[in-house]
């Protein structure tokens, strides 16, 4: 488990699991990191027949815990939860099926009437608590002072969103900016297609002029640019047919983080200020086939091209590195029934492309 890299923004687990009687150290919140992230890899050796069990329970909370529930997931919620309970009897006999497992019965029809967990569970109230506690405070007057932090923070988000927010920046130091940074910063799976309208921002620090051959990227965004742009031609500067094409800049401006709504992306290019976001994405196979891939994020980068050769239009870009299949990626997996809650991927990258 200590060589899991966990996302920051996914909340931490004690060091030594086994300390207290049944895992009694755990509150609700890590229980729910240890089955959805660690649970299938670390015990997956020490199990035979109960490896379905555990295959089920883990689907069963990661169907849970989504922000959106759909019908047809309550309904897939409920046949594992039955399947877990008839294997439980079958192994273990009718004498560990404890109230709990009878209770987990209706936990499909409670989501359907009331919304999915996420909208009532405690454990956000869990992991504020925690938060409010850790806070220096004078023992004293502990309310009012963590009030006055938070509405100390809500100042900061309001001139971080304001177009004054240059001039308010200086009242408050570099550290209780990097300190709210820490709190509002996500780590986010999406799956973006084509050419979209790009509804955020590239947010500093970032790195002016930077030459595209460093990267060895300058032959990928030309072919970039002429498929994205079908009935356009680009080129680089001083190519032979270069009079009657657009040509592209030599020089982007890199960012190490982006903003997407409410969501905060990092990137490689700068982890002293914040994890590197992964990312998943959809591309059909030359045989169509169409599989989901998780990549890397490298950087962000801001291009100005002109597609009108009058007006320069500002392309939002980000350069991903993804990562290659291996032979048993479905190891984790209950090959009868395809279900695999975790996927085994090389830790090289695809060549660029």
């Amino acid at each position: 488990m200590n060589e899991f890299q966990v996302p920051a923004d996914l909340g931490r687990i004690p060091g030594k699991i086994y300390c207290g009687e049944g895992f009694s150290n755990f509150t609700a919140d890590q229980w729910r990191i240890f089955i959805s992230i660690y649970a299938t890899v670390v015990l997956w050796e020490y199990l035979e027949v109960d490896r379905k069990i555990l295959t089920y329970f883990v689907r069963i909370c990661h169907l849970f815990v989504n922000r959106i529930l759909e019908t047809k997931s309550l309904d897939e919620i409920h046949k594992k939860i039955v399947d877990v309970v008839t294997l439980i009897e079958k192994k273990y006999e009718r004498n560990v099926i404890t109230p709990n497992l009878h209770l987990s019965l209706h936990l499909s029809a409670c989501s359907h009437n009331f919304g999915p967990l996420y909208a009532f569970w405690c454990f956000s109230f869990e992991r504020m608590n925690r938060i409010l506690g850790s806070l220096p405070n004078s023992h004293r007057q502990i309310e009012p002072e963590l009030m006055r932090r938070l509405i100390n923070d809500n100042r900061i988000n309001e001139m971080i969103y304001t177009e004054n927010n240059s001039k308010g920046m200086d009242q408050f130091g570099h550290d209780e900016m990097r300190r709210f940074w820490m709190y509002s910063r996500t780590i986010q799976e999406s799956t973006i297609s084509g050419k979209e309208p790009f509804p955020g921002e590239m947010l500093k620090p970032f790195s002016e002029n930077i030459p595209l051959s460093a990267d060895g990227i300058l032959d990928l965004m030309i072919a970039y640019y002429n498929d994205t742009y079908e009935n356009l031609k680009f080129w680089k500067p001083f190519e032979t047919d270069s009079l009657n094409s657009i040509i592209i800049p030599l020089k982007i401006n890199k960012y190490c983080r982006c903003r997407i709504g409410s969501e905060i992306f990092g990137s490689t290019f700068s982890p002293r200020h914040q994890k590197s976001s992964y990312i998943l994405a959809k591309f059909a196979s030359e045989d169509d086939s169409i599989d989901i891939y998780p990549g890397q994020i490298q950087f962000f980068f801001v291009q100005k091209i002109s597609t009108n050769r009058i007006n320069m239009e500002n392309h939002y870009l980000a350069y991903v590195r993804w990562y290659k299949k291996i032979k048993n990626r479905f190891y984790f997996g209950i090959n009868q029934e395809q279900m695999c809650n975790v996927e085994l991927w090389d830790t090289e990258f695809y060549p660029k492309s």
